[in-house]
């Protein structure tokens, strides 16, 4: 465990403990800050604080860092379609028909377990058994996934995708000729009570959600969107 000591200066007075904290170590993200608060590692004089305390000057702050978490996922070498990456992110094509991370029933094979064999590292905020994973797709979808390298990366997609400055678009083939050019819809979407493994729309426990479509062609039983 690591431990940091520092004095609040005037230019900081009146700021957020957590933004605080990440304006004066570029190394921490929002993200970590706010969950070693939750853990009681911040102590300002003294004193346990919640992320909204704003700091004083003269302020005494004290920090102690746990150590990383090592990744319980196995490295498993594999062929990645790989369309973009640098040192902080990757963007990789998730074929039909593989999970995204490991889980009870899939504890190898993910697409998870090629990216610690792909990269040296990979951001810690999503736990140990999905590192670098800012956003999923079904296993039975294909598509690209943006994956962070550091939790600095994983910070910044999580924000642009929260603030839609970064958007997804899916084509799908459904069933049935849908007449309208496009449309919106909006339903909460949750677990199929009778196929766990599927999501539906549900009132039930469904997450609020929205899809706009654009219909591409028609066939005579089918519609791409």
């Amino acid at each position: 465990m690591e431990h940091y000591d520092m004095t609040v200066h005037e230019e900081h007075k009146g700021e957020r403990i957590d933004k605080y904290l990440t304006a004066v170590e570029a190394d921490w993200s929002r993200t970590q800050v706010q969950q070693w608060i939750k853990e009681d590692r911040v102590l300002v004089n003294g004193n346990a604080v919640k992320a909204n305390y704003k700091v004083q000057d003269g302020d005494a702050v004290s920090v102690h860092v746990p150590e990383p978490e090592p990744l319980d996922v196995t490295a498993e070498p594999m062929d990645l379609d790989i369309y973009y990456e640098d040192q902080d992110v990757l963007v990789v094509n998730k074929p039909r028909g593989m999970v995204v991370h490991p889980a009870p029933g899939h504890l190898t094979g993910t697409l998870v377990n090629g990216l610690m064999a792909h990269c040296d590292d990979l951001s810690g905020i999503n736990g140990v058994m999905r590192p670098g994973i800012v956003h999923r797709i079904d296993k039975d979808t294909s598509g690209l996934l943006m994956v962070a390298k550091n939790d600095m990366a994983h910070e910044s997609l999580v924000n642009q995708l929260v603030n839609k400055t970064v958007t997804r678009k899916y084509t799908a083939l459904v069933h049935g000729v849908i007449p309208h050019d496009h449309g919106t819809i909006d339903a909460p979407i949750g677990r199929d009570k009778k196929d766990r493994q599927s999501m539906t729309v549900t009132r039930e426990n469904g997450k609020h959600a929205v899809t706009h479509f654009e219909v591409i062609e028609r066939f005579d039983d089918f519609t791409v969107v």
